[in-house]
């Protein structure tokens, strides 16, 4: 697809920050218009107000689209909501909550509560990890990553304590407590990169396909394969050098001076990303406007405040930190194995994961969760009006997806998680991996934000102000 820019005075297209592959773009001449990846054709109500553009000529979105500014709340009038597919959502969402409880209780019904509120917070957000590293790496813009920040922060306020005092009220709660070692170096790098070309990370892969983009569907489904492919090749992985355990900073401080630390550091590179977006920009990008509280959009510290109350519940409801894409390994293997190859003679599924890989799909709370992550986004994308309308990738888009899923879902299973499960859930538990995996992953992001530019996924990034 050609990248031509337009002509001088031709219409201009603007989405959200973060809206995933085939979200909607809003024309300023009311004419339909199609998003640079996906190609979906979507129009603007006639005569809408323009949004007012934001510094920078792109502010990346999660998907992997060519992102411009983000559309100002009451810019013209909000879509209908579509009753059809909310209705469609929430009947599903009953359904996987009723057989959930019947494998495994309360907390898998929490469990589905607690995904779908994580897929209508980061639809109505457009919480992006993909796109907030590309943003400050490509534009030197920073919201996104000090999002991050705050809901890394406002999750070790609570998980910090719960793990150390939650017993005594009957909460317990442990953390991920993981070794750093070459491998999962490697997997947060091959992570990083991956999530660039596939348009989004773990969380971003879930939330988009249920709002309605097509191209997440083939992230998705590489993604899968990428993870159990992962696990046939656990032996070589799991023999490269690492620690012999993984180190706590609340086991070796104790709860509160941990947190004191932990908030240091991410306050530290809040203000780090604040003073280069300064230096580049002159002033730090106007704050996003939220619009309404159940149709959106929100705000991105709203976002990090509803994320920070998921993972918060996953301690609460299931006593450790939220998981994604161990579930995508169990499906992979679970399709593998009904196709007739003894996946459970490989070392990765023995011992406890061969009990998850003889149950049932809906007795493991990872799985449950990213159901819900789906069905709450594609409530969301319902409530604005906007869900489905995508149009299917074209050929770069397909291949990037398919290359992209591969590379998380690989780099996943070696760094013990993904954005969320590694990232947010390692430093949620105190643990150095979580670190580890951001100097990793950040590194093989660059790489992979570098190939988007080489591949012309993305616009030219904004000049240094003079």
């Amino acid at each position: 697809m050609s990248r031509t820019p337009p002509p001088e005075g031709a219409a201009r297209t603007e989405a959200p920050k973060d809206a995933p592959v085939g979200a909607p773009v809003a024309s300023r001449r009311g004419a339909p218009v199609n998003d640079p990846v996906a190609g979906a054709p979507v129009v603007a109500p006639a005569g809408a107000p323009a949004a007012t553009p934001a510094a920078g000529p792109a502010a990346n979105a999660a998907s992997g689209s060519a992102a411009v500014p983000a559309e100002k709340p009451g810019a013209g009038p909000a879509p209908p909501v579509d009753a059809r597919a909310l209705a469609a959502a929430l009947a599903l969402l009953a359904l996987l909550a009723a057989r959930a409880h019947a494998e495994r209780g309360a907390p898998l019904v929490w469990a589905a509560l607690l995904g779908a509120f994580a897929g209508l917070a980061l639809h109505h957000a457009r919480f992006g990890f993909a796109s907030a590293w590309r943003r400050m790496t490509r534009e030197r813009r920073g919201a996104g990553l000090r999002a991050q920040m705050l809901l890394i922060g406002l999750t070790c306020a609570a998980s910090y304590p719960l793990m150390q005092w939650g017993a005594q009220i009957g909460l317990p709660a442990r953390g991920h407590v993981l070794p750093i070692g070459a491998a999962s170096a490697i997997g947060a790098f091959m992570f990083g990169a991956g999530m660039q070309l596939g348009g989004g990370c773990a969380s971003g892969t879930l939330h988009a396909l249920g709002g309605g983009a097509p191209r997440m569907a083939i992230t998705l489904a590489f993604f899968v394969g990428g993870s159990v492919l992962a696990t046939a090749h656990w032996d070589f992985w799991s023999a490269l050098p690492r620690t012999r355990a993984g180190a706590s900073l609340p086991q070796m401080m104790g709860a509160l001076p941990a947190l004191a630390v932990t908030l240091a550091l991410l306050g530290a590179i809040a203000l780090a990303s604040a003073a280069l977006e300064r230096r580049r920009h002159g002033a730090l990008e106007p704050p996003a406007r939220a619009g309404d509280p159940l149709r959106g959009p929100w705000t991105p510290g709203m976002g990090a405040a509803a994320l920070a109350l998921v993972g918060i519940g996953c301690f609460l409801a299931l006593g450790r930190p939220w998981g994604v894409t161990s579930a995508f390994a169990l499906w992979g293997a679970k399709a593998l194995n009904a196709a007739g190859l003894p996946v459970q003679e490989w070392t990765y599924w023995s011992g406890w994961r061969r009990g998850a890989l003889e149950a049932s799909v809906f007795a493991d709370a990872t799985s449950v969760m990213n159901f819900g992550i789906v069905l709450g986004a594609m409530a969301a994308a319902a409530l604005a009006g906007r869900w489905g309308g995508g149009a299917r990738p074209d050929l770069r888009g397909a291949l990037t997806a398919a290359a992209g899923g591969l590379l998380m879902g690989y780099g996943a299973r070696l760094a013990y998680g993904c954005n969320i499960g590694a990232y947010l859930g390692g430093l949620a538990s105190g643990s150095a991996h979580g670190w580890w995996w951001l100097i990793w992953g950040w590194a093989g992001s660059a790489l992979g934000t570098r190939l988007r530019a080489r591949l012309g996924m993305d616009p030219p990034a904004c000049p240094p102000r003079a």
